[in-house]
């Protein structure tokens, strides 16, 4: 079955859509604007409702332009986002608890005594970042009708009717037996969610239903998180290798073969995919704002937008002695502090909008880099991803603090084109990966320009001021 597939990508701040050719590439794009609510109290939440019309909408976008049929389609999901909501008819039943929520918070302070068991058997540590947190707050809070799931189960109820998620995204809820890759009696249990009705979980490439809401029957045949859409898009599917998506947030996953990895580090060990019934894994850490911190500083007034990142950046020679730790939505791996808020230190009478820039510039790579050193594994390059990748003033930061060379994906929208690569194996089982997926090469490489010695000093200011957040915020 050959022919163009629909791919998905319903993301925090929007959904984009591509109809992709497996001859002629990206052949029609879509895209439609999603709103979360920033709340205070670290609250983020949005409206189910435009979640499934962005998927719509893009979708839709995405067809009209490419004027062909397609054969099968692929969704990408934002991994642990939740809602509750009637199996029967598909309404929404409460507001979708975006993953940078942290009202969940009590739920985790009540586990505090389980946390190690529940890592250990999950592979994630305990933090209302993850999905299970905020399914059991919605059970204590708002309702204890319908069923309560990530978002990628409700919109694919509502586009086909099946009640399923991927092996991926149900690695990221925390109840999910990761040596078993089963749901966990005990891990639900332990939430208080013994007896729910949970979606069936799927591989990341088979038919689970047929969708009619884009004018035409297109059978559902991949399924993914998005990042590790992304992993895969990037020809990360063996160990030695690593990538980081630049969104919202900025996600590195790296791959570690076909047994879970746990370690002290503070990442995440999680499903990258479950493809012809092999499992495979990945460790994966996290810093919470990258492009949302972009945006408060546009916010401000700092700069007009993401574009201005390197006219801005570049009109000074350096930070200037400004310090940013941007935890403007708290610190995740390797820390695991949500409760923390940012810092920005070091500033004097001659601190211009360029240092601001340099500096948030540094506070991200230099979390990055943290990652990277808790993979604990040999790195020689850092395959990079997203729409923060444009600005070369980060991505120069980024191999400057990390001491290797940083490879800018050539592909604008990895994890689109993941999950059409997903789609296609599923459509065609036959099919192998490697023939699925779009060839890789780098639109640019930034190579180190700065010497190992002052890589560390940046690196350990940084860390200085994130040890001196902990010291003031004791857990």
């Amino acid at each position: 079955m050959t022919g163009p597939v629909l791919a998905v990508d319903q993301g925090t701040s929007g959904t984009k859509a591509l109809v992709v050719c497996p001859e002629r590439g990206v052949i029609g794009t879509g895209f439609a604007e999603v709103r979360p609510r920033y709340l205070s109290g670290g609250l983020v939440e949005v409206d189910p409702e435009e979640l499934y019309a962005s998927v719509v909408e893009a979708g839709r976008r995405a067809l009209a332009e490419a004027r062909e049929p397609v054969v099968a389609l692929g969704l990408a999901n934002q991994g642990e986002t939740v809602l509750a909501w009637d199996p029967a008819t598909g309404r929404p039943l409460t507001t979708a608890l975006v993953w940078q929520d942290r009202r969940a918070e009590s739920v985790c302070a009540e586990l505090a005594p389980h946390a190690d068991e529940l890592r250990a058997l999950t592979g994630l540590p305990l933090d209302p970042y993850f999905a299970a947190p905020k399914m059991a707050w919605i059970r204590r809070h708002l309702t204890r009708e319908g069923v309560v799931t990530t978002t990628d189960a409700w919109l694919v109820h509502r586009l086909t009717g099946a009640y399923v998620t991927d092996a991926a995204t149900a690695s990221r809820t925390q109840l999910l037996d990761l040596d078993r890759a089963q749901w966990s009696p005990r891990a639900l249990d332990l939430y208080g969610l013994t007896g729910e009705r949970l979606p069936r979980i799927v591989g990341n490439a088979q038919p689970v239903g047929t969708a009619q809401e884009f004018g035409q029957e297109i059978p559902v045949t991949g399924l993914a998180v998005d990042q590790q859409a992304a992993l895969l898009a990037q020809r990360v599917t063996a160990p030695g290798a690593a990538k980081c998506t630049y969104g919202t947030g900025a996600f590195l996953l790296a791959h570690t073969g076909d047994t879970p990895r746990r370690g002290s580090s503070g990442l995440v060990s999680c499903v990258a995919w479950n493809l012809a019934g092999r499992t495979s894994y990945c460790l994966d850490g996290q810093v919470y704002t990258a492009a949302s911190a972009v945006r408060w500083l546009s916010d401000l007034g700092v700069i007009k937008g993401a574009a201005d990142l390197d006219a801005v950046g570049g009109s000074v020679p350096d930070s200037g002695g400004v310090t940013f730790v941007p935890a403007l939505a708290g610190l995740a791996a390797p820390w695991w502090r949500g409760d923390l808020r940012g810092s920005l230190t070091g500033l004097g009478l001659d601190t211009t909008a360029g240092h601001l820039v340099r500096a948030l510039c540094e506070g991200i790579a230099a979390q990055v880099a943290e990652l990277v050193d808790a993979l604990e594994s040999p790195l020689e390059t850092l395959r990079v991803d997203g729409g923060l990748t444009r600005s070369a003033l980060l991505m120069q930061t980024q191999a400057d603090l990390l001491q290797r060379p940083v490879e800018v994906s050539a592909l604008p929208d990895a994890t689109a084109l993941g999950v059409a690569a997903l789609a296609r194996l599923g459509a065609e089982p036959g099919r192998t990966a490697a023939t699925a997926l779009p060839d890789w090469k780098p639109a640019a490489v930034h190579e180190p320009r700065i010497t190992a010695d002052e890589a560390a000093d940046r690196r350990a200011r940084f860390r200085a001021e994130v040890t001196a957040l902990l010291d003031r915020t004791p857990a």
